[in-house]
Parts: structure tokens; C-alpha cells; sequence
């Protein structure tokens, strides 16, 4: 069953270092960030299928850790895109400089 499980973490490999092409050519940056998310998610599920195949609980753990990151980087960029747009709603970098400015 082992064998099955690394050839499979294999494949799901395989198929991240062609989203990996995606990230470096994506026309736009919702492409590349959206095949930055299929490389975070392909990772953990590489990481699953190696940790359950080798029985190392420690390999589990980093597999949490990297969807951790992964999700903390699509809140950064959706926070980065809404601030470039001209979000009403959101403070220019220059007002946010200023506040800082006032209080001291």
C-alpha cells in the first residue's frame, strides 16, 4: 500500500511542477496567485500522501503549517490587490504614513 501512496505523492508532485509553469507565465496576478494556491494545496496533499506512506507524524504537521502560510498569502494578496484597485473603503499608503506622523 506504501508504494501505491508514494507514487501517488509522486503524481500529485508532477502535476504541481506544471502549475509551478502557470505561476511563472500567468498573464495576470489572480492567475498567478490562484496556481500559487493549487502549489500550496498539491503540496499538502503531497506531504499527506508521504507522511501516511512512511508513517512519520512530523511530516503531518508541516503539511498544516504550509496550508497555514497558504492561506495567510491569499489574504495578502487580496488585501494588496483591494489597496491598488482605489478601494474607497480602504486608506491610501500615504494617509496610513500620515496617522503614524500625527501620533508622534
Amino acid at each position: 500500500m506504501s508504494e501505491f501512496l508514494l507514487s501517488a505523492a509522486v503524481f500529485v508532485l508532477a502535476t504541481v511542477a506544471l502549475g509551478l509553469f502557470r505561476v511563472l507565465r500567468g498573464p495576470r496576478d489572480a492567475d498567478r496567485m490562484l496556481a500559487a494556491q493549487l502549489l500550496g494545496t498539491g503540496g499538502v496533499a503531497a506531504l499527506l500522501l508521504f507522511g501516511v506512506a512512511t508513517a512519520q507524524s512530523g511530516v503531518t504537521d508541516l503539511a498544516v503549517l504550509l496550508a497555514l502560510l497558504a492561506a495567510f498569502a491569499s489574504v495578502a494578496f487580496v488585501t494588496g490587490a483591494a489597496r491598488d484597485s482605489g478601494d474607497p473603503n480602504e486608506p491610501s499608503r500615504d494617509e496610513v504614513r500620515g496617522a503614524g506622523d500625527d501620533a508622534a
